[in-house]
């Protein structure tokens, strides 16, 4: 099937990693790009190898030994036909692979040439392994979330890897892309998790220098200390949320739950809130998840059920847009954002290392005797396809 979407058209080597670079690639995948994954022999077990590897979704995969310098060669070869390439490896280990900025600009000076790390190209911890955790803790962003009584809570490795990573990663190669294009020239671009999760936190940092956040952990307006801004358990042990912040929506959430008096007139006085959210926390355990969902679901008070990552797909509204789609057996969020003339979509299932070996080399230009060179020599190792 041809490539649709956006980014049809354009050309993408994608070194095999794990977490932003797999989720960059992904989004430009599903936008259209054409995604040439250089894989390992055998794969990497913590990205993931087979099928279900959703992040791996939309892509062609040739395995490639590193090791062996005729497969440094022909990745750049790779490079020369391509107009972007997405590495996630520590700095210091493309230019050890003989495939640093330096070289594969030098093949292809049009190139734009995406590096996500954690920490960023330089700097004291530049070369010092980490994990999302810790450079969201850096950004700020993981002190702003829990609580008193648990402390930070890690919100998944949405903010970091996702987030600050692989959407920052997509939005700078879509970026460099255009430059490119308009100019003629590549360019390499340092997309650091820490950055980008300090990005993130523009909003709060607004809020406090407003005045806004000024409390502790967990008793700031959108941290779970606002009644109004919260979630609350059920009769059912199931959970819904609220999220009545202006006044319009409160004033109707006090009133299709019939609560009045002195103490709700006073939606941002901080010394009301344990007694709101106490008051709350009973009116919503009084019925369960469906019920309130029924009278509720559709009123402008900010409302929705907490789902399950099983049910997401159930609820009415993701079901109608569809937001998650089922590909090859396994659930999965669909391609986002939607364009109306030109929409993404999901190319492939996630290829298996070293899949489509001799499909990827021979539509670019390796000819018969090239590809069996290099399986001799050990540099193009094959995979499965079943």
């Amino acid at each position: 099937m041809p490539h649709s979407g956006p980014l049809a058209g354009i050309r993408i080597v994608e070194l095999a990693g794990i977490g932003p670079a797999p989720h960059c690639c992904m989004l430009l995948s599903d936008m259209g790009a054409e995604v040439i994954r250089i894989d390992r022999p055998g794969g990497n077990p913590v990205g993931g190898t087979d099928r279900n590897a959703i992040l791996n979704r939309g892509r062609k995969s040739v395995a490639f030994d590193l090791k062996q310098p005729t497969a440094t060669a022909a990745v750049l070869r790779l490079v020369e036909q391509a107009n972007g390439l997405v590495e996630g490896f520590r700095p210091g280990v493309m230019e050890r692979l003989g495939l640093g900025p330096e070289d594969c600009l030098a093949r292809n000076p049009k190139l734009v040439y995406g590096r996500v790390t954690g920490w960023g190209q330089e700097g004291p911890l530049a070369r010092v392994a980490g994990h999302d955790i810790n450079y969201i803790a850096l950004a700020g962003a993981l002190g702003a979330i829990g609580d008193a009584e648990r402390g930070p809570v890690p919100p998944l490795n949405l903010v970091g890897d996702f987030g600050g990573g692989g959407m920052m990663m997509a939005f700078g190669m879509a970026c460099g892309l255009i430059e490119a294009a308009r100019s003629g020239s590549g360019q390499v671009i340092d997309a650091a998790m820490l950055d980008g999760s300090a990005l993130l936190m523009a909003g709060i940092f607004q809020s406090r220098a407003s005045g806004l956040w000024n409390q502790p952990r967990g008793e700031n307006w959108l941290d779970g200390g606002a009644p109004f801004y919260a979630p609350y358990r059920c009769a059912d042990d199931r959970w819904i949320c609220i999220g009545s912040i202006e006044p319009q929506f409160y004033r109707l959430l006090c009133d299709l739950l019939e609560l009045s008096g002195p103490l709700w007139s006073r939606q941002w006085d901080r010394e009301a809130w344990p007694e709101q959210k106490r008051q709350l926390a009973g009116v919503f355990a009084s019925r369960t998840r469906a019920e309130w969902t029924h009278l509720l679901g559709t009123r402008d008070i900010c409302f929705a059920p907490v789902m399950d990552i099983e049910e997401v797909a159930e609820h009415p509204h993701t079901r109608e847009r569809g937001v998650f789609v089922e590909s090859d057996g396994w659930l999965q969020p669909a391609p986002a954002p939607r364009f109306a003339r030109t929409p993404g979509r999901i190319q492939s299932p996630p290829p298996r290392p070293g899949e489509h070996n001799d499909d990827v080399l021979s539509r670019w230009g390796f000819d018969d005797g090239e590809i069996a060179r290099l399986r001799t020599e050990e540099a193009l190792v094959d995979g499965t396809s079943s």
